[in-house]
């Protein structure tokens, strides 16, 4: 166990919540694929880390009884973790409600979970650390007041049941445990979340203020028959012999685990015209809105810095960040991270016994979006990203094995803060009534500052999208046109490379006229292939990381599967052999240069994209000829732009095809588009591509696969919010 005085260390943890929805367990484990692969503890060893807050789940290892136990697996990871000279905190119950001959309202739950505890112990006994049953009370809360999940009750009564069976089930498996391994250690974890109200809700908010030290309290025996809590408990039909017994059986927890998340922090609002019918609730007296604190409040919201000042001053335990993990872009998850371990070092410095932060979620998490509640397939990557053939590391990776071996990590983007520490994060009319002079002191933490990323196509369709995410997500940039920077002159490089001092290019600049490049070919190949040659060579003499662009007209269209990045390029034309010989050159000057093939843009902010053109024909009531022979992968810009930043802030390099996933030819996706728009596809005429008369040869299939990762949302889905997103800015304000 790590004592007092001892460095501030770096834990990791998997998130590997196994809850039932209905009938149905959803496995994050199965999901992100850490069930089937073994080499992902050679991925934990790699990053320097020497704890890891590690699954032995009750419903996946003795899913028929504890006699019936399955083992192999438990056997297998725990002895691989003791090989690499890492010690798991094991946690038996992650939001979980147990086997299907139990649950959270089962009178024999608490027995039935320590027999399960005894049996790990008694095959386990080297292992010192223990979370037998992750975030009682918001498992408690989740399950049996709100209905997300098993038993899906609506109550008080239920609640107050779920939450003293969790309690009872911590304290008898920590005796069976005990009984085996005297010097077992207890790391209990619980989200401590604030709540914050108006002064109408002002009640609720401080019900919910004592509501958040339930499992600690319970477990100190810090509490008695006038606390709050217990008080609500016995009106809830807890009897008093069962609350008397928590207090005198008290356990202790070795170490506080407090696991805080940017939405932990609400904020409750009677107003519900401010708010979307989504975030409506409200108890039996009142109706409100319940929201991000984040989003409302001018001042922002306390985040883990508070937390572990109010937890240590209230119990004086040790206490450890036990999970720091964003569903974020990149930056904010490496933001998100370095807070918390910034706040974790400040603490000690003031005098609290702070012993960890916990990177969260290594291999990421599926479907929070939804509260686990159904499995859409929505992934928030974490440490590693899973949707390739193998984890692959992300910057969060970069910033764990540098933190667990140094302490220290720099990266550009941490330079600003995260978005919930900007001004643009108030999505709902501040509750704060100064005026707005006054609050921008408060409002403006959020300026931008530090090295900026170089962006170059001030006039084109992708430079500008790069700089609207880049003022989205906090990313200081100088977007620059050919007036400023000519990429084709060496000179014209240097001198913005010595003014600005990037800690990036990306190269958006380039010929795009794809047949007038079979009379411009010089004139294309200066743009596309001389010019990132030049910013390359530049960028290899600065320091400064590159991301270009190149495209799927590199190919001849002769395959019949999606093209992956290993693919030979054979371009047809002027146009894609430029960009061809663009990639080596870029490759050759700059290895370390990141390539992204993609393919036919679509996006709200420009007219000039094809779904843009079919409107306008069909619009006009003239038909449109689209060739049937011709199939693309079509590419939403801003989905394009949020993984092509992500890729940049995590060092990849090499080639990378980035198009959403699926094909269509030019002529369904004009009848999508025409169907969708409420225009005449009858006027879509399908046609052969050779038909068109024009001067460049086009493949007649250039449809963009990975064999990399699948990073990008399905077509389907991204032409629902292309066009969603066009109907919500063509209402009236």
């Amino acid at each position: 166990m790590t004592h007092a005085g001892a460095p501030l260390e770096l834990w990791v943890g998997i998130e590997c919540t196994c809850n039932r929805v209905g009938d149905n367990f959803i496995d994050q484990l199965e999901s992100g694929g850490h069930d089937h692969r073994d080499s992902d503890l050679d991925l934990l060893a790699d990053l320097g880390v020497r704890t890891v807050r590690y699954p032995l789940l009750w419903e996946r290892t003795a899913p028929d009884g504890v006699n019936e136990a399955r083992w192999e697996w438990a056997d297998r990871r725990l002895a691989g973790l003791r090989a690499r000279g890492i010690e798991p905190i094991v946690g038996l119950l992650h939001h979980g409600s147990g086997p299907r001959y139990t649950s959270l309202l089962d009178p024999e739950f608490a027995d039935k979970f320590a027999a399960y505890a005894a049996a790990v112990a008694r095959r386990y006994p080297w292992i010192t650390r223990y979370t037998p049953i992750n975030e009682p009370l918001t498992t408690a809360r989740f399950s049996a007041l709100y209905g997300h999940w098993f038993p899906h009750a609506r109550d008080d009564r239920s609640f107050a049941r779920a939450i003293v069976n969790e309690l009872r089930g911590i304290q008898l498996a920590m005796r069976a445990i005990r009984d085996v391994n005297s010097n077992a250690v207890l790391i209990q974890t619980e989200d401590l979340g604030k709540t914050y109200s108006t002064p109408r809700l002002e009640y609720q908010a401080q019900f919910e203020n004592e509501r958040r030290w339930l499992t600690f309290d319970a477990l100190c025996g810090a509490w008695d028959h006038e606390s709050t809590m217990w008080r609500f408990l016995r009106w809830a039909g807890i009897a008093e012999r069962e609350l008397e017994q928590l207090r005198a059986e008290s356990s202790k927890p070795d170490v506080l685990g407090i696991n805080h998340y940017v939405t932990s922090e609400r904020f409750l609002d009677e107003r519900l015209d401010r708010y979307p019918q989504a975030a409506h609730g409200g108890n039996q007296s009142d109706v409100y809105a319940d929201v991000e604190a984040a989003r409302v409040l001018a001042d922002g919201c306390g985040g883990p810095r508070m937390v572990m000042a109010e937890a240590w001053k209230r119990y004086g335990l040790p206490i450890a960040l036990t999970e720091v993990h964003i569903g974020a872009t990149r930056e904010d998850q490496l933001r998100w991270l370095h807070e918390a371990w910034c706040a974790a070092r400040e603490a000690r410095e003031t005098g609290a016994d702070v012993r960890a932060v916990t990177a969260w979620s290594l291999f990421g998490a599926f479907d929070w979006h939804a509260l686990v509640t159904r499995s859409d397939g929505h992934y928030e990557p974490g440490a590693f990203d899973v949707r390739g053939p193998s984890p692959r590391p992300t910057a969060v990776a970069a910033m764990i094995r540098a933190l667990a071996r140094t302490g220290h990590y720099e990266h550009a983007v941490l330079h600003t803060p995260g978005w919930w520490k900007r001004a643009d994060r108030l999505q709902y009319r501040t509750v704060d009534e100064r005026t707005e002079q006054e609050l921008s002191p408060e409002l403006s933490r959020g300026a931008s500052r530090g090295r900026p990323l170089l962006i170059t196509g001030a006039t084109g369709t992708l430079g500008r999208a790069f700089a609207r995410a880049c003022d989205e997500r906090g990313i200081p940039y100088r977007l620059t046109s050919r007036t400023e920077m000519d990429i084709a002159d060496p000179a014209s490089v240097e001198s913005m490379l010595d003014a600005t001092e990037p800690w990036a290019i990306i190269n958006t600049a380039g010929y795009v006229r794809v047949d007038d490049a079979e009379h411009e070919r010089d004139i294309c190949f200066r743009e596309n292939r001389d010019g990132a040659a030049n910013l390359a060579r530049s960028c290899a003499r600065h320091g400064v990381s590159l991301l270009t662009f190149s495209s799927d007209l590199v190919f001849d269209g002769e395959l019949d599967r999606p093209y992956v990045e290993r693919d030979e390029p054979r371009p047809l034309g002027a146009y894609g052999s430029s960009k061809a010989e663009a990639e080596c050159a870029v490759l050759s000057e700059l290895p370390d240069a990141l390539v992204i093939r993609s393919s036919a843009f679509f996006g709200l902010h420009d007219e000039h994209h094809y779904i843009a053109h079919v409107m306008r024909a069909l619009g006009a009531a003239l038909p449109l000829a689209a060739p049937h022979d011709e199939i693309v992968s079509p590419t939403f810009v801003p989905d394009l732009v949020s993984a092509s930043l992500d890729l940049l802030i995590d060092g990849e390099r090499g080639i990378w095809h980035l198009a959403n996933q699926g094909a269509t030819s030019w002529a369904d996706l004009a009848r999508v588009a025409a169907e969708r728009a409420g225009l005449d596809a009858s006027l879509v005429i399908p046609c052969a591509g050779a038909a068109l008369g024009r001067p460049a040869r086009r493949p007649r299939y250039s449809v963009l696969g990975s064999g990399r990762g699948r990073l990008m949302p399905p077509l389907e889905d991204a032409i629902n919010r292309y066009f969603a997103a066009r109907e919500t800015c063509m209402q009236p304000a």
